[in-house]
């Protein structure tokens, strides 16, 4: 019986047999080469997990911009307010066709004398930096706030003749808070205020405000571990003392008018983190009226500060 196959004009055999053939004469091989092992789910662009990570991303990257990129202050009053304190601004943006009253008319005269530009925008704009159409037509740009070096904070108050005295807040989130702090602080004749980086009020439009300009000249300094912060204080020969209630001294009791030392002041609610409480020399709490459990952190670091300036111009 003759074979059911031929030979093509190159010799090359050829078969009229139906079904499959053995091997791939080496295509399987090739197609398989190079591809690697299978991405992960978060590489692939068409997978969920790959849109969850480009959405962190895109959030992240957010956040780096949101921090180092000016703040913008709206509406007629606390752009005044903002004006009024000396906070430092780039400009101060007026939408077209806004009605004008005195505050306008103040805050355009204030941007005049101290030369912030004054820019006439159109409102949409205004709508689109502010994300809403609440601005009342005015917005003050504001750059970010410059922190000092807690190193170079000490280096300066050793050359001080008066002892040194700082602040340090831990677990302070309210801006009005760090605002009022950095004005006390400056009214008693302090040299500076140490705020950590995480979990903390940060010196924004509204701190500037409330420290009613006082943070224009007071070194503000922004650290990643007050741990180590407080320890290089206590090198330098401060004496640390957290205000929390229950303390082995009170501020009848304890003498800071003599010694350089560092104040540290906790949330009214959370009070002074831990590893912060165990690093510091002393606990002081401030005498109360029975029925009042604790003092807002901003008043107690007021009272604080007042009693051991006092003490100072006594040893003076």
């Amino acid at each position: 019986m003759a074979r059911n196959e031929s030979h093509d004009r190159h010799g090359v055999r050829k078969t009229n047999k139906k079904g499959a053939t053995k091997g791939t004469g080496g295509k399987g091989r090739r197609s398989l080469a190079g591809r690697g092992a299978t991405p992960k789910a978060e590489d692939r662009e068409y997978h969920a997990a790959y849109k969850k990570k480009m959405e962190r991303k895109r959030r992240d990257s957010g956040r780096h911009i949101k921090e180092s990129t000016t703040e913008l202050v709206v509406g007629r009053n606390p752009v005044l307010e903002c004006l009024r304190a000396n906070v430092p601004a780039l400009s101060l943006m007026v939408a077209q066709g806004t009605g004008a009253d005195d505050r306008l008319t103040e805050a355009v005269h204030l941007a005049n004398a101290r030369g912030i530009i004054v820019r006439e925008v159109p409102r949409p704009e205004l709508d689109h930096l502010t994300g809403s159409t609440l601005h009342q037509g005015i917005g003050l740009e504001i750059p970010p706030f410059k922190y000092d070096d807690v190193f170079d904070l000490i280096a300066r108050a050793n050359d001080d003749p008066n002892p040194g005295m700082f602040v340090v807040l831990d677990n302070i989130t309210d801006p009005r808070n760090l605002g009022a702090v950095i004005r006390s602080t400056a009214a008693f004749g302090g040299h500076g205020v140490i705020i950590p980086e995480r979990r903390s009020a940060s010196v924004t439009a509204v701190a500037w405000r409330t420290s009613a300009g006082t943070a224009a000249r007071l070194p503000v300094a922004r650290e990643t571990n007050l741990v180590r912060v407080l320890k290089e204080f206590q090198k330098n020969g401060y004496q640390v003392v957290g205000l929390d209630a229950g303390g082995e001294h009170t501020l009848d009791t304890y003498d800071g008018g003599t010694d350089p030392v560092v104040i540290v002041v906790g949330s009214e609610g959370k009070g002074i983190s831990r590893l912060v409480s165990e690093t510091c020399d002393v606990i002081m709490s401030v005498p109360t009226t029975d029925w009042v459990e604790s003092l807002n952190a901003s008043v107690a670091a007021g009272v604080v500060l007042s009693e051991f300036a006092r003490q100072r111009r006594v040893a003076g």
